[in-house]
């Protein structure tokens, strides 16, 4: 499933590959590789409330300040998972964090398969990297909030996506 012009880059519209996903949707699975390089999938995440922080590419300015809003928010969320996913390769997410400490995003990489990105929705056809994107997850693998960001040079809007989290933890 093509969504051409789903999403711009510098106002040019690119085509998205795969679902626009709702809340209330059944999360899709996936395979991605974290920076150990060994294989992880939906179910590797399940148990606890989930984020999964959708970027382009860490070495951009916008990718690097979500990532850091979220390992920031993590501190004070220890019943949450947050997770950034990009294209990057492995070696690259690894090197992101260390440079900056970054220590409570677990970094994921779609490199392999673009397998995350299709099932989500957030594969760049033209590009072949994510769009930006968040996802906030509850314990049983249901999506509560997903945010599809339309530029993908803009932030998302990180307070709804807290709210959220939040709003899950306190039906909890």
């Amino acid at each position: 499933m093509e969504r051409p012009g789903a999403t711009t880059l510098k106002g040019n519209p690119l085509t998205l590959i795969g679902p626009e996903l709702k809340p209330g949707d059944k999360a899709p699975d996936f395979t991605v590789v974290d920076t150990a390089l060994q294989p992880v999938t939906l179910a590797q995440t399940a148990g606890k409330v989930r984020i999964f922080s959708v970027v382009p590419s860490l070495d951009t300015p916008v990718c690097d300040a979500q990532t850091k809003r979220f390992n920031e928010a993590a501190a004070g969320l220890p019943d949450v998972d947050i997770y950034t996913i990009s294209m990057d390769l492995p070696f690259a997410q690894k090197r992101f964090c260390g440079q900056f400490g970054l220590d409570n995003v677990k970094m994921l990489s779609d490199h392999r398969s673009g397998s995350f990105g299709e099932n989500y929705g957030t594969l760049i056809k033209e590009l072949r990297i994510e769009s930006r994107a968040i996802f906030v997850l509850d314990k049983d693998g249901v999506i509560r909030h997903a945010e599809y960001v339309k530029e993908v040079a803009d932030h998302p809007d990180y307070d709804a996506a807290l709210a959220a989290v939040k709003a899950l933890a306190a039906g909890a």
